[in-house]
């Protein structure tokens, strides 16, 4: 050990400091929690005990879920988509392992350990030419499937299958092998019975209700509508069974705080078929989060009927038609029975809705024919929405924000014959931490859901009465909780229908103990900083400091936040920022080949007592290392000191990157061949090279750390194998590529405004997420970042508004006897002031018999983005190619199926391309994702750029996703308030949006393209002098700046115009799109011409040609 300027003392605590969080969560089902230990309570901000510090375990082979590569069958089309010289000497402390800076040992964390391509565009006629895409002359395959499918792979359970694996694939039955993914458009080959087996802790198999699962579901079937309580009605969903109740074993002990949470004990039928009689206030402290959240137990609909039956929490007698008159809390007594009132009686509701015709109103115009070789200017001048459902306008007002929640088929099919014969993919687009205006917030003490399937009661449950409601997804009768009874909002008793959480498809609530395996965790922020001289070089560290600095007091927390610091070169350096110093002290670990944490007590401090140094780190940090000479970078090291820095807590760990890792574990060589980035041919090395930092990223999931990668590389880095890290812990991905603090100041804006943004933003910690649905749904497969927990339960250590999700899902039994069908997504995290909170999304849709209706209510939006991850999967698991030639298939597939089986006979005779009006776009927006710097081809991708495009695809929400594929363009010299919207006092203009075009410019004008991530203003060279000059503050078009990337203020009508409407834009997405004023002769005009996705390029059709190369398929 050597010692640094003036030495180093250990330091210790303050004497009024709190105790350090020691007590992390309990990943591993196989772990149980001793109810001593006190886990089943929640003690007040800080710890009031110190609790147990969790080991490491390695995990079992399923729990960390290796099986992320899709094993495929072939056929089918979209088958599958220390010190140097030149370091500081500022109070360093060089350390050895085993050693701390006193000479005191240390103790020493474990670490746990196809077809057709599309023609090239030719001068002349349409020959076929090698590409990527499809041969004019290829047929069609009769029976396309968009399973991924290679020869199936198996392995022992207890061993990860060698190569890239996906993030998504569930574990077949009781197997540790990945089960392929179910075919986009519903066929999903062998099926489970109805209880889905699921692999047991013990190793064998045992029944669960597939829909207890924590997560967003759409709401089904009966929906409650304002009617006078009948008696001796018939009941509004399936019959119960005949018979007892069948038995009912539980693998886990389960919460019983209230009703809500069955007690173990009381799920065991005795002889009789009863349930046996049990106290109701005894706990039993849950081992894991499945457990907490619902989903672990088996609970199947206890019939009706029975002569007595025991509730949980409390027991309630069945009334009389005239039932008693309860009063509540502060209601008032009145004499006589009353009157129970609820929503429309759902069969009039049926009968509102006319079977569900797609004929009338506003389906009818989603389900008109056009021929879209005729409809040249086919792109709405407005932005595209949602489609509303056909459902009852009462309905319709309860759903769920298509912004939060959608479906990409609006009309759910009864089978999955029709589902598969509509050749459409069937799936959900989730965001489920979504900022929002308006949320409802919920505190109480009893959380009513279904004791079945575990289901939130929403506002798509039907109330049998005033004291008994049925699930809307399994159908299960349960009793109505005496707390429910009363009515907060309106302070009345009487009527639960109008609780709330029978009022919002959208609402939140403050959960109780139960739902805690632990006290929650507070904020814990750890930074990691590449200081080697590549990165200080860049400026970025610069950047980093002073936007932490500035928005230190913003950093969602409270009084229990903590804050540390790694930076990182060719060794480790630690920083203790204790309170009492009187300056940071670095700690520098060379090991890095054994990664040791010096001091684990001192690194990882609380914010409020240890400002101060923090301040002073922050402002030193940049000039400590500003004459380094070290070029090496140990990645691997610094994420394995995080990781063991990080375990007892969990948190959010921030990387920040600038070139590809050279030293320690996870080291990695270039793979990129720059001659080939415009080739032709496949795209290579779309996968991991190592398997490092999937398996650091798992590890870290257990113990509830993400890790957000910020990559500002000048050079090629490896980000196919760098962003495993960030896209298994459920972490965030940044990419700035070519960043320079002088050279690029247009990436310098970006960094900082996006920075304070990911600093500022609201935090979830510690989060599951589980996805339910009605009976005769399944979910097969997940998209986004997080870890498959337990087969269907997503882990995510850290949740952020701006993450969004994609699911898949197949039929697999009839819904025929069904007219509604509802999705329910419950996210249940800990927020950054500790509270323990349950955030559910309910959607309800129609169900219906005919391939007219299910393309009538296809949300094209929604399809595509759905189609665009199972392409990025299909590009990894086989190829690029593969990928591009099942997102043209699809296309063939769904408008062949629709002229086949929709048309009229006299339709089909009529050349063209026929298209259902819902999916007019569909052409246009498969073409625009081909063009797309993900899956392009024949234009010069750098492969970090490709992969990082690919992520976005995968990670982004539908709303900020589609801008990416397919840019907005507007005409910008001749704004006006013609149309305009007010929104707090401001008038912003709502230009119409021209199609991507070459010949919707004009040189005589300005346009302005939305891309998502870049805004480009194109000036023309005779553009109107009066906007060269009010706009653009320039003499003429000359003296408009090459580089210009900000508008002036300038105080002129049209100045205030164009800034609020780009303004205006930009609040739109929580990402800060750089604007980048273009002239005929500026580099970027390039960028700017490679969106417009309608016109022909050298590797590329135009819309035409690709709508003639369509027509020629489905016509054979």
């Amino acid at each position: 050990m050597s010692g640094g300027s003036g030495g180093y003392s250990s330091p210790k605590i303050g004497a009024g400091a709190p105790p350090p969080c020691l007590n992390g969560p309990l990943m591993n089902q196989h772990l149980s929690v001793p109810t001593e230990q006190g886990y089943n309570v929640v003690p007040p901000a800080p710890y009031p005990q110190q609790l147990p510090a969790k080991n490491f375990p390695r995990l079992a082979a399923e729990q960390h879920n290796y099986d992320y590569h899709q094993n495929f069958q072939p056929g089918g089309n979209f088958q599958g988509f220390g010190q140097s010289s030149s370091r500081p000497p500022l109070n360093a402390t060089h350390l050895q392992k085993g050693t701390s800076a006193d000479g005191q040992g240390i103790p020493l964390a474990a670490y746990p350990a196809s077809y057709s391509r599309m023609p090239l565009p030719s001068q002349g006629s349409y020959a076929p030419a090698t590409s990527s895409s499809v041969h004019l002359g290829a047929s069609v395959p009769p029976q396309p499937s968009w399973q991924y499918n290679l020869p199936q792979q198996s392995h022992p359970v207890g061993q990860p299958p060698a190569g890239i694996q996906a993030n998504h694939v569930i574990p077949a039955a009781g197997t540790g092998q990945a089960r392929a993914p179910l075919e986009p458009y519903g066929s999903a080959g062998p099926k489970p019975a109805m209880g889905n087996q699921y692999a047991n802790t013990a190793g064998g198999s045992f029944v669960q209700n597939y829909t207890n699962q924590v997560g967003s579901s759409h709401p089904p079937v009966n929906q409650p509508l304002t009617q006078m309580y009948q008696p001796g009605r018939t009941p509004l969903a399936p019959p119960p069974l005949s018979g007892g109740p069948p038995l009912i074993r539980p693998t886990h002990p389960l919460v019983t705080a209230n009703h809500d949470a069955p007690l173990a004990q009381n799920l065991v039928g005795n002889s009789e078929g009863f349930n046996a009689g049990s106290s109701g206030d005894q706990s039993v402290a849950p081992d894991n989060y499945d457990t907490v959240e619902g989903g672990g137990e088996i609970m199947q609909p206890i019939q009706q009927g029975l002569k007595t039956r025991r509730t949980l929490g409390h027991s309630y007698p069945s009334l009389p038609p005239g039932y008693q008159n309860l009063a509540g809390p502060g209601a008032p007594n009145t004499e006589g029975p009353q009157q129970f009132t609820q929503a429309p009686h759902f069969n009039q509701l049926m009968t509102g809705m006319g079977g569900l015709s797609l004929q009338q109103g506003q389906q009818s115009e989603a389900a008109r024919s056009l021929n879209l070789l005729q409809e040249r200017n086919i792109l709405p001048s407005t932005p595209v929405r949602a489609p509303h459902p056909n459902l009852h306008k009462d309905l319709q007002k309860l759903n769920c924000n298509p912004d939060v929640f959608r479906c990409t088929l609006t009309n759910i099919p009864q089978t999955q014959s029709l589902l598969s014969k509509a050749k459409l993919p069937l799936g959900l687009q989730l965001h489920p931490f979504r900022d929002l205006s308006q949320l409802p917030v919920v505190t109480s003490s009893t959380i009513v859901r279904c004791r079945s399937c575990r289901t939130y009661i929403n506002p798509f449950v039907n109330f049998l009465d005033q004291r008994r409601w049925k699930c809307n997804l399994c159908y299960r009768v349960n009793d109505v909780p005496e707390e429910f009874m009363y009515n907060p909002v309106s302070r009345s008793y009487g009527e639960p229908h109008k609780r709330p959480e029978v009022q919002s498809a959208t609402i939140e609530f403050i959960a109780p103990s139960e739902y805690m395996l632990r006290p929650p965790q507070p904020a814990v922020y750890l930074y990691i900083l590449d200081v080697s001289h590549n990165a200080v070089e860049s400026g970025y560290l610069n950047t980093v400091c002073q936007s932490l600095l500035d928005n230190l007091e913003a950093l969602p927390g409270d009084s229990r936040t903590r804050i540390g610091f790694i930076t990182f070169d060719s060794t480790i350096h630690f920083y203790s920022l204790q309170e009492g110093l009187s300056q940071p002290q670095m700690m520098v670990v060379s090991d890095i080949e054994d990664i040791f944490i010096p001091t684990p007590d001192n690194l990882l401090v609380n914010l409020n007592e240890s400002k101060e140094l923090i301040q002073d780190l922050l402002r030193t940090l940049p000039q400590m290392f500003s004459n380094t000479l070290e070029t090496q970078s140990a990645l691997g090291p610094a994420l394995q000191a995080a990781f063991k820095l990080m375990s007892p807590t969990g948190g959010r760990a921030s990387v920040f990157q600038t070139q590809l890792p050279s030293l320690g574990v996870g080291a990695l060589k270039s793979r990129e061949d720059p001659n080939q980035r415009s080739s032709l041919k496949d795209v290579q090395h779309l996968s991991p090279a190592i398997d490092f930092y999937k398996k650091l990223a798992l590890d870290c999931s257990g113990q509830q750390i993400a890790v957000d990668l910020f990559m500002l590389n000048g050079q090629y880095s490896d980000l196919a194998s760098l962003t495993c890290i960030s896209k298994y812990s459920a972490g965030c991905i940044y990419s700035y590529p070519s960043y320079h603090h002088k050279h690029n100041p247009v990436l310098v804006e970006k960094f900082e405004k996006d920075l304070k943004r990911y600093l500022t933003r609201k935090i979830g910690f510690e989060a599951v997420m589980r996805i339910r649905c009605t009976k005769g749904l399944a979910i097969h497969t997940f998209h986004g970042n997080f870890f498959v927990r337990s087969t269907d339960l997503l882990s995510l250590p850290n949740i952020n508004p701006d993450a969004g999700f994609a699911v898949q899902m197949s039929i697999e039994e009839s819904l025929v006897d069904v007219q509604l069908v509802s999705f329910q997504a419950a996210l249940l995290y800990t927020s950054s002031k500790g509270e323990r909170r349950i955030r559910v999304h309910t959607m309800c849709l129609p169900v219906v018999n005919s391939l007219t209706d299910i393309y009538a209510g296809a949300d094209v939006q929604a399809v595509t983005c759905l189609l665009a991850s199972m392409a990025v999967d299909r590009s990894i698991s086989s190829s690029l190619s593969d990928a591009r030639d099942a997102l043209v298939n699809a296309v063939i597939d769904s408008l062949s199926t629709y002229r086949s089986a929709v048309l009229s006979q006299q339709q089909q005779q009529q050349p063209g391309v026929m298209a259902p009006f819902s999916l007019q776009l569909f052409p246009l927006y498969v073409l625009a994702l081909l063009k797309q710097k993900a899956f392009r081809t024949g234009t010069s991708t750098r492969l970090d750029d490709r992969v990082f495009s690919m992520c976005e695809v995968k990670y982004q929400p539908v709303s900020y996703l589609m801008l990416m594929i397919h840019p907005n363009l507007y005409r910008m010299d001749n704004l006006s308030d013609e149309g305009s919207i007010n929104i707090n006092d401001k008038t912003i203009p709502q230009p119409p949006i021209l199609q991507l075009s070459v010949e919707k410019l004009n040189r005589d004008g300005a346009f302005l393209m939305d891309a998502g991530t870049a805004l480009y203003l194109w000036v023309g060279k005779r553009c109107c002098p009066n906007f060269v000059s009010q706009v653009l503050g320039a003499s003429n078009y000359v003296s408009i700046p090459q580089n210009m990337t900000q508008l002036p203020e300038l105080d002129t009508a049209e100045s205030e115009r164009t800034r609020t409407f780009i303004s205006w834009l930009r609040e739109q997405r929580p990402f800060f799109p750089v604007l980048h004023v273009i002239k005929d002769e500026s580099p970027l005009k390039a960028s700017f011409l490679q969106n417009m996705v309608e016109d022909r390029t050298e590797s590329a059709l135009s819309y035409y040609e690709f709508l003639l190369h369509i027509q020629q398929q489905v016509n054979k």
